[in-house]
């Protein structure tokens, strides 16, 4: 450490005789300059005049430049919004978006109450006293967890295991709100599926788990954020909404301009273009052009991320191997021995019923449908036979597309010239009467670049289908949404399921699937706009608004979490065959024999 100092303060002299001898030569320069500029003030005066006489006298002429003088200006504004580009989305430093969730078409009395009904179910525990430093944080190194009653575990029965967090002064924690997931898994078996965990607000856990296959089982604790990184999450969430931003590009001839674009927008800068859906009423803004009207706006793209979000003492909540998806170990044995099933275990309560499990690698659903397995392009086909296909939402059910097209010859595609990875795709098997599309949901959403006329609301694609038992729906919209308060994505679920029950009321056979949220990779930066709280917050959300509908969850939480693979955004192709193996399975269950009178 004292050498490093050392060389610091020879480097610091260094640089300081440099800045003294620049600073002496700047001093003669100015010396100079004050001696002789009043000399040339008339004549500098005189040009500038004569400038603006000339710009003037040919903006009346504009019209009249031929081709390639316009070409030139074309390429000369170009030039300059190239230079600009890195000062050109610079976001106000203060600005209040708290009203950003409540724009928009006003709910009524009852979606009021059911708002504040599902903001409440996901409320999180606060930690007893703010700003504890990080020394007095969870340490999930020094955190355990222990079984209870591991002795006499039989299929059919659960397991509960017990958690103890501490902060990094081996000391117990004296409240909850850390956010913790886990899953049991066998893997010479090739299982796996999650448990729930139960938060007691003391700095005691305790996560259940159903007892689904016999053998030995593995407990995997993981601590995903410290109770201290979820309050900073909640504070970015509600007041740093345009962490992530979007711009948009207008062109007329050969004129373009490229300005900022948001849920909302300080309009204090300059005039705002209102693109506020007339269907839905979803709200979307971009700052006005200067040169151009605000219907000539071409596309739609991810403008980029706020940096410099934490404050120094927030930042150590977020680091990576230390409190960001973190191991807790056992403070004993981390596995049980699981027997086959007995009678008496029949008719057991269990807290917990997952959606399913992994067994022999392959998703067992627990209710509602009959696993198959479609390996083959044959079977997929037959099928689909018949069938029309609508993906709706965002990349991670775009995976299901690109999934079925690389798995199946007989389908073609349709060439939009659509961006890569952005759509809008199409493919038909003309000799199956199938067809095949996705659309990407409308704003917000981080593709690269959309085309302003691709953007369209899920709900309004819903209201224009005909529906019937021909027509599968599948729809995906979760990860967009992370930066926005949850009142942003109440609303544009209430919109989608509004449609969703029209098109189920004039047509009921029709199928319609809803993919959830999943875990993905995180670190330090990702955390800030793509946290697995983040996600399993809107999850939830997701759950309780389409309860009691007749409509399908693809449980893709589960489906991440239960599996062995690490988690990723875009879940791997294991996950994805088991995700489409569900989703096929519903459009051609198992039919039950008839039983003989």
């Amino acid at each position: 450490m004292t050498d490093n100092k050392a060389v610091g303060s020879s480097s610091t002299s260094g640089l300081q005789h440099q800045y003294r001898s620049a600073g002496e030569e700047d001093d003669k320069r100015e010396e100079t300059m004050e001696k002789y500029l009043p000399k040339y003030v008339p004549f500098f005066t005189l040009l500038a005049l004569s400038g603006l006489l000339f710009l003037l006298w040919n903006i009346t002429s504009l019209e009249s430049w031929n081709c390639q003088t316009v070409s030139t200006f074309y390429q000369l504004q170009n030039s300059i919004q190239s230079v600009l580009k890195t000062s050109e989305f610079i976001l106000p430093v203060e600005f209040n978006y708290s009203f950003c969730a409540h724009l928009g078409q006003e709910p009524t009395a009852e979606e009021g109450r059911e708002e504040s009904y599902l903001l409440k179910s996901i409320s999180w525990p606060e930690p007893l006293v703010l700003g504890l430093p990080l020394r007095q944080s969870s340490d999930p190194a020094q955190s355990y967890y222990t079984i209870q009653d591991p002795g006499d575990l039989q299929v059919g029965g659960q397991l509960v295991v017990k958690v103890q967090m501490h902060n990094f002064l081996g000391q117990a924690k004296k409240h909850g709100g850390d956010f913790l997931v886990a899953r049991l898994h066998t893997p010479e078996l090739a299982a796996g599926v999650s448990g729930q965990v139960h938060d007691h607000n003391n700095g005691n856990y305790a996560v259940y788990f159903p007892l689904l296959w016999a053998g030995v089982a593995q407990v995997e604790l993981t601590m995903i954020h410290p109770s201290e990184a979820v309050m900073v999450l909640r504070r970015l969430r509600e007041e740093q909404s345009d962490r992530v931003f979007f711009k948009s590009l207008f062109r007329s001839g050969y004129l373009s301009e490229t300005t900022l674009c948001n849920l909302c927008l300080p309009n204090k800068q300059q005039p705002l273009c209102n693109y506020t859906d007339p269907q839905t009423g979803e709200p979307w803004f971009c700052y006005k052009p200067k040169m151009l009207d605000c219907d000539t706006r071409i596309n739609h793209s991810k403008g980029g991320y706020k940096k410099h979000l934490l404050t120094v003492y927030e930042s150590h909540f977020f680091q990576s191997g230390v409190n960001i998806k973190i191991p807790i170990h056992s403070a004993g044995v981390g596995n049980v021995t699981v027997q086959p099933a007995k009678v008496q275990t029949k008719g057991m309560h269990l807290e917990f019923t997952p959606s399913g499990y992994y067994y022999q690698g392959s998703w067992r659903p627990l209710s509602g449908i009959v696993m198959r397995q479609f390996n083959g392009s044959s079977v997929i086909t037959q099928c689909l036979r018949g069938k029309m296909v609508y993906m709706y939402g965002d990349s991670t059910v775009r995976q299901w597309y690109e999934y079925l097209i690389a798995l199946v010859p007989e389908f073609k595609e349709f060439n939009f010239h659509s961006p890569k990875n952005v759509g809008p795709y199409m493919a038909v098997d003309s000799n199956h009467n199938i067809l095949l599309r996705y659309r990407c949901h409308g704003p917000p959403i981080r593709f690269t670049s959309v085309s302003s006329a691709e953007m369209h609301y899920i709900s309004n694609e819903l209201d224009g289908l005909r529906g019937g038992s021909d027509t599968v729906v599948v729809i995906s919209i979760w990860s967009h949404f992370s930066t926005f308060p949850v009142q942003v994505y109440i609303r544009r679920l209430r919109h989608i399921r509004r449609a969703v029950i029209r098109l189920l009321n004039r047509e009921p056979a029709t199928l319609v699937l809803m993919r959830t949220a999943n875990l993905q990779k995180l670190d330090p930066e990702s955390s800030l706009f793509n946290s697995d709280w983040f996600s399993q917050q809107l999850d939830a959300v997701l759950r309780a608004m389409f309860k009691g509908l007749n409509v399908q969850l693809v449980d893709a939480w589960e489906m991440t979490l239960a599996h062995h693979h690490p988690h990723q955004l875009h879940p791997p192709p294991d996950i994805i065959s088991n995700m489409v193996n569900f989703i096929l399975s519903h459009i051609c269950p198992v039919r039950r024999k008839r039983r003989r009178g």
